[in-house]
């Protein structure tokens, strides 16, 4: 009787248990071995829902874990929680193991999946590794941030949170820590929040985080944090300010955490992401696999590769492994970089590139922006939204779309992400078939004007 393979996963999380569960579907337990190491206290768990359960929305941690380790270990996958990866030897087909105890050992493989994630943005500032200073991208950092929550007092002590960074997860916990009863100030250097929106429509998104209570300021820069004699935060430093805080939430975006494969001399790209082949096989390494946040993946739209930490992305690539170890065939095409976020009731969603994106990339452009609402105008509760769309010079093909609304807003970015993956120009969009009735959509679909806009801006640059 043959010997069963080993596969080993590092991280227990999106890519790395799907990769698993993927590949135990396929081949049983006298084929194939599995073992998970995850140098955190929980695995499977929805880490993008981190934020609503800080804000309340979601009662409970157990509510975020998609498969508990016991069910895990039921399907004859043996994961090791508490239990880190020290070293990688790809040519000795082995990995250094630490486990909780300081116990240190080889343990070798037959496929090896990275599955590392990312790591949070930790600035080298002082004071900045005080008590006090969170990070939040795991359930051990959301953890500690409600234990640090509730020890900063409730919502009539009102008391003092910065959050450092306006990305997707700064704005998401600005309005976590009001909902918690804190007064909130948002710190970014950018002249506008979400760099992941042009900065005309990013202004939309700070004035709805003003009217909403939460003090924005942008377009500095942080210098330190301050502790009081205790050794605590009591204060955020800027280049011409300071401001007082009970507790500093760090959102200044991700990194790659790949220092095991770059000490390893595994293929690493401008940000620092692994890079893989369609197959999601580490490039030069047969046996070495890498998904999720870890990775860099094809942007679809410009041919680069980028960094996009999502975890409908890392889901995927643990699929496409998966299959690949246990005997089958999948490859992973790439993105159009669609991603979708809110700040109480503003909907924040976008894809493809912004304009910075497209020049960076040599493309020549035009855009179009149009104000719209959610429903028929004379229908109950139809909100304002405004779309911005780009557009290739010349071609028309689709380059990018922003939109920033009330209800119903974000959701409508999906189309055009369609439209990307498909490379459609902006012109055959406007005659898409979708759905319309009044409570749904004004008769011709925001994104559709949007279409049309843009498509008149392609003639109109044609003829110069």
């Amino acid at each position: 009787m043959a010997t069963a393979q080993r596969m080993v996963v590092i991280g227990g999380n999106a890519a790395g248990m799907s990769a698993a569960s993927q590949a135990r579907r396929l081949k049983r337990p006298g084929e194939l071995e599995i073992v998970a190491l995850e140098r955190g206290g929980y695995a499977s768990y929805s880490a993008c829902g981190i934020p609503y359960w800080i804000g309340g929305d979601v009662a409970a941690a157990g509510d975020l874990i998609a498969r508990t380790p016991e069910q895990h270990r039921e399907r004859d996958i043996d994961l090791r929680l508490h239990t880190e990866v020290t070293e990688l030897d790809p040519d000795g087909c082995r990995v250094r193991v630490r486990d909780g105890g300081g116990t240190g050992q080889w343990l070798g493989y037959d496929h090896l999946v990275i599955a590392t994630g990312a790591r949070p943005l930790r600035p080298d500032l002082p004071g900045i590794d005080a008590p006090g200073v969170h990070g939040v991208q795991t359930m051990d950092d959301g953890r500690s941030l409600l234990e640090a929550l509730e020890r900063t007092g409730t919502a009539s002590t009102r008391r003092r949170a910065v959050v450092v960074g306006a990305g997707y997860i700064g704005v998401e916990m600005a309005e976590a820590l009001i909902r918690r009863g804190h007064r909130v100030t948002v710190l970014d250097r950018a002249q506008e929040p979400m760099t992941t929106l042009d900065p005309d429509m990013g202004r939309l998104v700070r004035e709805a985080m003003c009217r909403m209570g939460i003090e924005t300021v942008t377009g500095t820069a942080v210098t330190a944090v301050r502790t009081g004699a205790d050794g605590r935060v009591r204060a955020v430093a800027t280049e011409d300010a300071e401001y007082e805080a009970d507790l500093v939430v760090l959102g200044l975006g991700v990194r790659p955490e790949t220092g095991l494969a770059r000490d390893a001399g595994l293929p690493l790209g401008e940000s620092g992401g692994l890079l893989t082949d369609l197959a999601m096989r580490v490039r030069g390494r047969e046996n070495v696999w890498a998904g999720g946040d870890c990775v860099e993946v094809l942007d679809l739209v410009s041919g680069l590769d980028r960094h996009i930490a999502l975890g409908t992305h890392a889901n995927k690539h643990g699929q496409v492994i998966g299959t690949n170890i246990g005997g089958g065939y999948a490859t992973f095409p790439g993105v159009v970089g669609t991603a979708v976020s809110k700040v109480c009731d503003l909907e924040i969603a976008r894809t493809g590139l912004l304009e910075s994106q497209a020049r960076s990339a040599g493309l020549r452009f035009v855009t179009a922006t149009i104000e719209s609402t959610s429903r028929a105008g004379y229908y109950p509760g139809a909100a304002p939204m405004r779309v911005k769309m780009l557009a290739e010079h010349r071609t028309g093909r689709l380059l990018g779309v922003q939109i920033v609304g009330r209800e119903g807003a974000g959701k409508r970015v999906d189309v055009a992400a369609v439209a990307l993956s498909a490379s459609m120009t902006v012109e055959q969009m406007t005659f898409l078939d979708l759905g319309y009735a009044p409570p749904f959509s004004p008769l011709w679909d925001p994104v559709l004007v949007a279409a049309r806009k843009a498509t008149a801006a392609v003639r109109r640059a044609g003829t110069h």
